[in-house]
């Protein structure tokens, strides 16, 4: 299979002699896996029952119940063949205090196997700290610190609200507007995203996004709020698979494509990082015709 190809989802229907099996022991059973596998699939959320999402392990089957299921080829990041060392992480940019880098969906900013700390394993730094977080399931560049103090100076630089953050979103529906601003209050704080239209469809619509705040999970709920999902996200999106392409996509479509802000340490330069969208996300936008024409 192509890199930029998507991965087509497996459909399993319930016999009856399955009937009354949980969705883990099923799953075990017909992947000839373990339950603790079968389990990190449904936890996943890209397992699907009748079209419907369904996260819950017990989740009793029915004879004929369609059960449709994606298994994700890895995390984006390279891999040896013997599959026995740790991803690499592209490092973007640097210089002396801090490093950029374009971290793949699927990992941790920071904790056990985390971007944060494969960095400090691949850099020999073991004082690398990331200065910001992107969920597991947002690629895309992230800044980190060699130093404390480098990592303090930028903290602060980020809560003066001068650092700048694009990024791609691909969300459900038609998106009317060519550009919006949202402004509802996030956990009582205020939060701003811009948004604009870059192409669209009836069923999707290609968004280049920039927000002002970092409230957790700022996009993901804005988006929901106005009834644009990101397509992907089984947190706050699409909960029933009406579109079948939906089963197709394992991660939130949500990309952190540029980063700038004022370099904290050296006055008059400037910390600017790009990260080029992923082929799972280009593989996206092909699936829903969003594709360069």
């Amino acid at each position: 299979m192509r890199p930029d190809t998507p991965n087509k989802p497996k459909i399993a229907i319930v016999s009856r002699d399955e009937e009354g099996l949980s969705l883990q022991d099923f799953l075990a059973g017909r992947l000839k896996t373990t339950k603790r596998a079968a389990k990190a699939m449904i936890d996943a959320r890209v397992v699907w029952v009748n079209r419907k999402l369904v996260w819950i392990a017990r989740h009793t089957l029915k004879p004929g119940d369609k059960v449709a299921f994606v298994v994700k080829a890895g995390t984006g990041a390279k891999q040896s063949k013997e599959g026995d060392r740790a991803p690499h992480i592209r490092v973007l940019w640097q210089d002396s205090r801090y490093l950029a880098v374009d971290k793949p969906a699927g990992i941790l900013t920071q904790g056990r196997d985390s971007a944060e700390e494969l960095l400090r394993r691949q850099e020999g730094n073991p004082a690398i700290a990331a200065v910001h977080r992107l969920d597991r399931e947002t690629s895309g560049v992230l800044l980190f610190a060699k130093d404390a103090e480098a990592l303090e100076a930028a903290i602060a630089m980020f809560r003066t609200h001068r650092v700048v953050k694009h990024y791609a979103a691909i969300v459900a529906g038609r998106f009317e507007r060519e550009m919006s601003t949202l402004t509802e209050t996030l956990d009582g704080e205020r939060a701003v995203t811009h948004l604009k239209r870059l192409r669209a469809t009836p069923d999707a619509t290609f968004l280049a996004v920039r927000i002002e705040t970092g409230r957790t999970h700022q996009i993901r709920r804005h988006l929901a709020g106005v009834r644009h999902p990101i397509i992907g996200d089984r947190q706050y999106g699409v909960k029933q698979a009406n579109d079948p392409r939906l089963l197709s996509v394992t991660r939130q479509m949500l990309h952190a494509q540029e980063l700038e802000l004022p370099n904290p340490l050296t006055p008059g330069e400037h910390i600017r990082a790009h990260a080029p969208l992923p082929a799972d996300f280009r593989a996206a936008l092909k699936l829903f015709s969003l594709g360069k024409r």
